[in-house]
């Protein structure tokens, strides 16, 4: 079906997040071990990019390694090292061709050497670019997130630097990693999997969710417009009434 031709393209999410779930189970459909379908979940980035810059989109950020994930088998955190560093080495010249800015949230602090040096790296190449921002969730957690945001709030209302009275929400976001960036209207997750599992839960407060039964591997152009038709077709209320948005339209 060609989704494409039905997108408003002046109605487009800003920012689009994705969950990208079910590479292992996919690997293990095909007969092979879970890091053949990290590797094949490459192409469905490849992919998903060029397609949100085809409808506009400004910012995607995919979550790619939470901090839970150091929990698995220690072979498959080892291979998804790997994976990140030459993925990144691989793609950062085409990336920047097209104008792609890179950028990282999470605890890029607490990665290998390797990945981080690779990571900066191509943040400090891409930093000048105008088009899509690939946001890369990396060691992120939202629940760290928001710990290390209240740790610099207590500092700074010790220190005397912010009145108590001064906390609210736009403080609150400016102290997270995702400060520059505005909050996703859109949240997709593949592979059938029902929960958010700890991912960017300050910034989709009012996110639509959309839930697929596609494994990220099998993910591609078209499931990303369909997820964007749904989205559009649903009407966002900010805690208002439907005759309260008909009015400011």
């Amino acid at each position: 079906m060609d989704f494409l031709s039905k997108i408003n393209k002046d109605t487009t999410p800003e920012h689009i997040a994705i969950i990208m779930d079910g590479n292992g189970r996919w690997a293990q459909k095909q007969g092979h071990d879970r890091l053949f379908g990290h590797n094949f979940g490459v192409e469905s980035v490849r992919e998903v990019l060029k397609a949100a810059q085809t409808v506009n989109v400004k910012y995607l950020t995919l979550y790619a390694f939470s901090t839970e994930n150091w929990n698995r088998p220690q072979e498959e955190v080892d291979g998804l090292m790997n994976l990140l560093v030459s993925t990144i080495g691989n793609e950062v010249d085409e990336l920047d061709k097209s104008n792609v800015v890179i950028r990282g949230i999470g605890n890029i602090e607490g990665l290998p050497a390797t990945c981080k040096e690779e990571l900066k790296a191509a943040f400090e190449r891409t930093k000048s670019n105008t088009g899509v921002h690939l946001i890369l969730a990396l060691n992120y957690s939202a629940r760290w997130e928001l710990t290390e945001a209240s740790k610099k709030i207590a500092q700074e209302v010790a220190q005397g630097n912010i009145q108590l009275d001064a906390v609210n929400d736009e403080l609150v976001s400016s102290m997270l990693t995702t400060a520059e960036i505005p909050d996703p209207e859109l949240l997709i997750r593949t592979s059938g999997e029902l929960r958010i599992s700890n991912f960017l839960l300050w910034q989709i407060a009012y996110a639509e969710l959309y839930f697929t039964e596609v494994l990220w591997p099998d993910f591609k152009k078209e499931d990303l417009y369909e997820a964007i038709l749904h989205y559009q077709s649903r009407e966002r209320r900010f805690g208002m009434v439907s005759e309260q948005i008909e009015k400011n339209l």
